[in-house]
């Protein structure tokens, strides 16, 4: 199994895991409060199940699906990220983030490499 596979099936359940958390978890109510975005909690919510998706099915059936889930995905985690610097969140806490932004753009490189090999 390659490590781009794992790597696309990690981090697609992944978002799959936090869009339904953040569309039915109390504590990611209180977060986006927190964040100050609570209005945008349900679109992020939505945002993270459609990359997660789109991760899947664009993998398998279309390289352009996979780059604009990755891309997107890439954008909500340095957005993300960004939240985290503005209200002075720790390293550690905005770790997550900043790590699922990575792993994006790697598996962003990874479809455009694909995309522009055909």
């Amino acid at each position: 199994m390659s490590t781009i596979l794992v790597l696309n099936w990690f981090t697609a359940l992944s978002f799959l895991l936090f869009g339904k958390s953040c569309l039915h978890k109390p504590y990611m109510k209180r977060e986006f409060d927190r964040y100050q975005l609570a209005n945008f909690r349900v679109l992020v919510g939505i945002l993270q199940l459609l990359g997660g998706i789109g991760l899947i099915i664009g993998y398998y059936y279309s390289s352009i699906l996979w780059v604009f889930s990755s891309l997107g995905l890439a954008v909500l985690m340095i957005l993300g990220t960004m939240v985290r610097i503005k209200i002075r969140d720790s390293f550690f806490q905005m770790t997550p983030a900043l790590s699922y932004a990575l792993l994006c753009l790697y598996i962003l490189n990874e479809g455009l490499s694909m995309l522009f090999s055909n």
